[in-house]
């Protein structure tokens, strides 16, 4: 298969991006989709996370409670690293069966937003990082994910740094213009990155 890497800040327009490349044709696997559901109601990556994190991070439910959680782990780095040990094995494990399980001429993607954080090392053929002004962002998880301006910075800064990814990407996408931009970008990158798929599936 031809493998992309996709990684960026929060809210700076991977999900826009890989929805672009999903509709041209890419497989898809989204990191935070897998993370959710390896931590959903009866799984052992939530009875692990309750033995670390205690019974306070579930709701009336016995379902994960997000926003507790956040509280915790977003603004202390000792606490996050507790969370990403139950949490990235497993979504690494899932990931690895998705991915052997594609046809061997996909093209996919994977939506990564911890690319550098959880030392992603999968055989990418391409990595490719979308990126906003951090004023951006804070604007955008105030206004589209109801987050004070506080809450956004402590998510923000719980990431890798624009710099940091760009020294692992390939390609730097730049989200700080019109959607319309954006995704003419994105489909001229999804040219080129087609162009080299069937030269690798031909070799």
């Amino acid at each position: 298969m031809y493998l992309i890497g996709l990684t960026g800040g929060i809210a700076a327009g991977k999900s826009t991006v890989a929805e672009c490349w999903q509709n041209l044709g890419a497989f898809h696997i989204d990191a935070d989709q897998i993370a959710r559901e390896v931590v959903a109601k009866g799984t052992d990556g939530l009875e692990e996370l309750t033995k670390v994190f205690g019974s306070q991070i579930l709701d009336s439910d016995g379902n994960l409670n997000r926003e507790k959680l956040g509280a915790i782990i977003f603004s202390n780095a000792t606490e996050r690293a507790k969370l990403e040990a139950v949490v990235h094995p497993r979504v690494k494990a899932k990931t690895l069966a998705l991915l052997d399980a594609m046809p061997s001429d996909a093209v996919v993607v994977y939506n990564v937003p911890l690319l550098v954080e959880a030392k992603v090392d999968y055989p990418f053929d391409k990595v490719v990082t979308v990126e906003a002004p951090r004023e951006k962002q804070i604007e955008r998880l105030v206004k589209h994910r109801s987050l004070t301006p506080e809450q956004a910075i402590a998510r923000i800064d719980s990431q890798a740094s624009p710099a940091l990814r760009a020294n692992a990407a390939d390609v730097i996408l730049n989200s700080n213009q019109e959607l319309s931009l954006l995704l003419k970008d994105a489909e001229l990158l999804w040219n080129q990155i087609k162009r080299e798929a069937n030269a690798k599936f031909s070799a």
